[in-house]
């Protein structure tokens, strides 16, 4: 995802800009973050469901009802319970055959990212996002301010991760300015540009609310974490 330059830049980015605060910025990029298996299930589902009514409607039906009454004389009720078997089970394998289809179908990696609802994806980042930011934060005291940019490649997801302390001092526009950074680096293909440029704008929101105090502290890795 990110060349050795990018790394490189994004590594003096963050060394730079936490010269000026005593706050830290932590950087991850990461493919995606599920295979969101529940997903192909879920549209194989809502299809077997939906089509065959739908076959119904558009008169297909008939077929069917002339195929019975084709046959119907006077044949004992053993015979037209037969028919209605045959035609249960008819629709119970045109639903499995969808089921099956379908959730073939949404698997494959392409199709599954269109078809998943963004409110799942932002939700799934948004958890990650929360859990590197509780296992880094587990290394620096409470007023050791630190932000995390975590960014899905494949979810198209970006999400800003910081103490609710800094959130007030800071407020929301340069957080919202580093996300949409992140983002706009992910659309044009350049997602290091991105980070580079979302590094600079916290950087300079950390130093003038929380500016350096003459101590080093350095204790989250100035590289990015790439998963």
């Amino acid at each position: 995802m990110l060349t050795r330059d990018d790394h490189a830049r994004i590594t003096d980015a963050i060394t730079r800009a936490e010269n000026r605060t005593r706050g830290e910025i932590f950087c991850v990029l990461t493919h995606e973050v599920s295979r969101y298996r529940e997903v192909p299930l879920a549209w194989a589902a809502i299809a077997s469901l939906l089509v065959p009514p739908v076959f119904v409607l558009l008169g297909l039906h008939r077929l069917a009802l002339a195929s019975i009454f084709s046959s119907w004389t006077d044949e004992s009720a053993r015979a037209m319970g037969g028919l209605i078997l045959r035609a249960l089970t008819t629709y119970s394998l045109v639903q499995a055959g969808i089921f099956l289809v379908v959730a073939l179908v949404v698997s494959m990696p392409a199709v599954r990212r269109r078809v998943t609802p963004r409110f799942i994806r932002r939700y799934r980042v948004r958890t990650a996002a929360r859990h590197h930011f509780a296992a880094s934060g587990a290394k620096l005291s409470h007023d050791e301010p630190h932000v995390l940019i975590f960014a899905s490649l494949h979810d198209r997801q970006v999400e800003l991760v910081a103490h609710d302390a800094i959130h007030n001092a800071v407020g929301e526009g340069p957080w919202n300015a580093a996300v949409q950074a992140v983002t706009d680096g992910m659309k044009a293909g350049k997602p290091g540009d991105g980070f580079v440029r979302a590094i600079e704008i916290c950087g300079d929101a950390l130093a003038q609310h929380f500016p350096s105090d003459g101590r080093a502290r350095n204790q989250l890795p100035n590289t990015i974490l790439e998963t």
